[in-house]
């Protein structure tokens, strides 16, 4: 068979083995490593939900899949071009993403009898049994390659093997053509100050990898993705929670305040707080607090001292919040709330994607208690959508709930690095100065046109002043006045509802009227767009229309939904957003399409939902 190498616009390969195999790090590597040669890239980290499952059974399979283009790239993929399967339960439990065209690579030294009995097989031979002996199989010996290829290294047996993962990066560099100095740079400085006799032999069996597929007969072919036309900057490849953390140091930056994080570790926004615990030179603080509950009020209390306080969590800490936030709400005090949706109800299953704490992040607070939702739409997407919240919550005297979710959080692509001056001002509405003798700081005087109180930072003589969980007067007494009660109310839902005033409009994209409308809000865009632009490549007629506003909505939501006789909302929870729009445009006809698996949507099951709604 002739060996040909091809010019291709885009590949899709899933690194799959047990927790312990080093698949996430080399998905990472893969694309960071493309990254850098200019890809467009997209990624989908896919962890098991279980601490530690037993070694070779299909519940401990951990995933990574990339999806490289020479164009710019949305999704992660829905199939992939190349599955690397480290034991059987990795190919059980990923087989059915492979292409019809795809190769397989496996490490054929764990596929014994045992093997194949742990991941559930009946029979000897599992490629038969799920149907893809039909594939190009690349069965080489890794372990055993890995073990001569180190034999000499100095290494223990144990050591050795947990460098098989570069073995098989190695091979995907060479199917792939992958450049890999960024990979002998990653070795030199993860390992040089405590670890540097493990640098030599890791680049010796990534080195061993790559030759050995390149004089293997099994490759039936090599490809060549090129680098996607990019607007010139730097660029550097990123995560949602990165990028999340980096949008409020520049907020902090921006606004002249310190940066104060107070939270509880919590799979999948973890990152955030691990992030910022980087950045004390920046002039961010951190806290890991004894629990939910303690994090949001450390971040409350160092709001009230004058800092741009956040806190993060996912679904089950956003309920443990939600006294506090009624707390944040009514002393009207800035504070961004991060939640990185995970599957729910209560534990669910943490380490799987959803985007179902929209209703709870909306109304999930007792008494009447209005706070702004915005959400991300991707992982570079988070550092602006982290900005603009901070700037939301400081200048409107307000917590801000940022919906991200654990498909964005923890998934990355390409960011352009951004120049600060492009960013604008935050003014928070700071009460400053000497107030006349004998007048007192009234704690919940508004301006007239937003609506926003001043904040008083403590410590300035004559702006003493008392805010606290009962209700209050303008003068910042405590009231029980059925009256002043209603008035205080109002204004509350009056100023949330004022801040659409600053938000931009939702933008459409494709037919501006017509028959279908397609609506997405958060981590869903990029999988709709690709959707949609495959149903318009087919001579489809047809808009879209994502939202990063949640609540308020921009102020042209209405004129948009009514401009189509149809509106399709896709998401991945049971019409929580469909709900929430039918509530603000009930004229609107609203149908839905809804995933709840724990997983994102496939580009291909969105596009046979819409083609089905435009023909209905």
């Amino acid at each position: 068979m002739q060996h040909k190498v091809i010019d291709t616009k885009d590949v899709v390969i899933r690194f799959a083995g047990d927790s312990g195999d080093g698949m996430q790090l080399t998905g990472s590597l893969f694309a960071d490593m493309s990254a850098i040669y200019g890809n467009g890239l997209s990624t989908f980290p896919d962890y098991p939900a279980e601490i530690r499952a037993p070694q070779g059974t299909v519940s401990g399979v951990s995933g990574f899949q990339v999806h490289i283009g020479s164009e710019d790239v949305s999704t992660p993929g829905d199939y992939c071009d190349l599955l690397v399967a480290m034991n059987p339960a990795a190919l059980w439990a990923n087989a059915k993403w492979c292409k019809p065209t795809a190769m397989i690579l496996i490490d054929v030294d764990s596929f014994d009898e045992n093997g194949l009995r742990k991941a559930g097989f009946k029979t000897d031979n599992p490629f038969e049994e799920l149907r893809v002996e039909d594939r190009a199989i690349i069965a080489a010996p890794i372990s055993t390659l890995t073990m001569e290829s180190l034999k000499d290294s100095g290494l223990a047996r144990k050591a050795i093997l947990k460098c098989k993962n570069m073995f098989t990066l190695g091979m995907a560099c060479y199917i792939y053509s992958r450049p890999m100095e960024y990979i002998y740079a990653y070795l030199e400085k993860k390992f040089a100050k405590k670890h540097p006799e493990v640098i030599a032999p890791n680049k010796k069996v990534l080195d061993d990898g790559f030759n050995y597929a390149a004089n293997i007969q099994a490759i039936p072919n090599t490809y060549v993705v090129e680098p996607s036309p990019k607007k010139k900057g730097t660029y550097r490849n990123i995560t949602g929670n990165q990028a999340t953390a980096w949008g409020l140091l520049a907020a902090s930056e921006k606004s002249g305040l310190p940066l104060f994080c107070g939270s509880y570790p919590i799979t999948p926004a973890t990152g955030i707080l691990e992030e910022l615990a980087i950045h004390k030179s920046l002039g961010a603080k951190t806290l890991q607090a004894e629990d939910e509950i303690a994090g949001i009020c450390t971040a409350i209390g160092a709001s009230f001292a004058g800092n741009l306080a956040a806190t993060t969590t996912s679904g089950p800490g956003l309920s443990l919040k939600a006294e506090a936030l009624g707390l944040a709400a009514m002393t009207e005090l800035p504070l961004v709330v991060v939640d990185v949706q995970r599957a729910g109800p209560s534990t669910g299953i943490p380490t799987k994607t959803e985007q179902t704490d929209l209703t709870q992040a909306i109304y999930g607070r007792n008494g009447e208690c209005p706070i702004p939702v915005v959400a991300p739409h991707s992982p570079a997407h988070c550092f602006d959508a982290a900005f603009y919240a901070s700037k939301m919550a400081l200048e409107h005297m307000t917590p801000v709930i940022l919906l991200s979710e654990g498909f964005i959080g923890n998934g990355s692509e390409p960011w352009r690095i951004p120049s600060m001056a492009d960013y604008p001002e935050i003014k928070p509405p700071f009460a400053r100065g000497v107030l006349p003798e004998g007048e007192r700081f009234h704690p919940f005087d508004r301006d007239p046109e937003t609506l926003v109180r001043r904040w008083a930072v403590p410590g300035q003589a004559g702006y003493e002043h008392r805010v606290g969980g009962l209700e209050k007067n303008h003068s910042g007494a405590i009231s029980s006045d059925p009256q002043n009660h209603a008035l205080m109310t109002k204004e509350r839902q009056d100023r949330i509802e004022k801040i659409a005033d600053s938000i931009p409009p939702v933008k459409v994209i494709g037919e501006q009227k017509g028959k279908l409308l397609v609506v997405g809000w958060g981590g869903t865009y990029g999988h709709i767009l690709s959707a949609v632009n495959k149903v318009i490549e087919d001579g489809g007629k047809i808009g879209y229309a994502h939202f990063d506003n949640i609540f308020p909505l921009p102020k042209n939501t209405r004129e948009v939904l009514l401009s189509f006789e149809k509106v399709l909302v896709c998401e991945l929870n049971v019409r929580q957003f469909a709900s929430w729009l039918e509530s603000r445009v009930p004229e609107a006809n609203i149908v839905y399409y809804n995933k709840v698996q724990g997983q994102p949507f496939l580009v291909t099951e969105l596009v046979e939902e819409i083609k089905k709604q435009m023909e209905d």
